[in-house]
């Protein structure tokens, strides 16, 4: 699906990892995707993300509007024109904006669910949780600014954890009407990503053990980004495929 690219401010975004089975994992995704393996493990996680001055590329940031959404990812590798390339597969969308639970998919890459989102935070502390209108999910996590990555078994330090997302844009989603994906793009001119303590975390998805029998989905890590410029491309070109 094409669509117009958006810009936006990342206000604020945590990147909830969790270690996951990589058997488990793999029967979650198409057939064309494998999972991303760090340290024997696949990740997968949750993103909590506060976008502010939303608007299409072009239009001034006072025009925009502020959202919070989540989204499920699982980190993911498939085979492109020129090798292997990497990217995450998000099976689940939520936001707190009716607008874009309702463009989602049509005019925009990317179905939504609409949902409440309960947001408490200063700055070296965060909460941010949601239930979605239709009940079908909820997740929600509580995390603590702090001076390095601690107590991760996925990645040594924060230098790792961030270069293992900055160099996987492509987000990549199943559509309801039918088997292609939609694909979206994040480009941002200052990426940056601190790290966090991991105090709390719940969330339905990793949670069922339909999906990830018991043991199968543990809490890893978390990161913080914070006041990043971004865009988001609507990719016309066969990734994720």
């Amino acid at each position: 699906m094409n669509g117009p690219t958006m810009a936006s401010i990342i206000e604020r975004r945590l990147l909830v990892n969790y270690r996951l089975d990589p058997d488990a994992t793999a029967r979650l995704l198409p057939r064309h995707m494998s999972p991303d393996l760090v340290n024997g493990y696949a990740v997968g996680g949750i993103c909590f993300i506060r976008l502010s001055s939303l608007r299409p590329a072009g239009l001034p940031a006072s025009l925009g509007v502020t959202t919070e959404n989540a989204a499920h990812r699982i980190a993911v590798v498939w085979e492109g024109p020129n090798g292997p390339e990497r990217g995450v597969y998000i099976p689940r969308r939520d936001t707190s904006s009716r607008l874009t639970a309702l463009v989602g998919g049509r005019v925009f890459p990317g179905e939504h669910h609409h949902a409440r989102f309960d947001v408490r935070e200063s700055f070296d502390q965060l909460q941010v949780s949601f239930q979605s209108e239709d009940a079908t999910a909820h997740a929600g996590v509580v995390a603590k600014v702090d001076d390095e990555l601690r107590g991760s078994t996925l990645f040594k330090d924060i230098s790792a954890a961030s270069s293992f997302f900055q160099d996987a844009p492509a987000g990549c989603s199943p559509r309801a009407s039918g088997p292609e994906l939609d694909v979206v793009t994040l480009t941002t001119e200052g990426w940056a990503v601190a790290p966090a303590r991991l105090l709390e975390v719940e969330s339905s998805f990793f949670s069922d053990a339909d999906r990830f029998p018991v043991g199968s989905a543990e809490p890893d890590s978390v990161l913080l980004m914070r006041g990043v410029p971004a865009l988001w491309r609507a990719s016309s070109e066969p990734a994720c495929r």
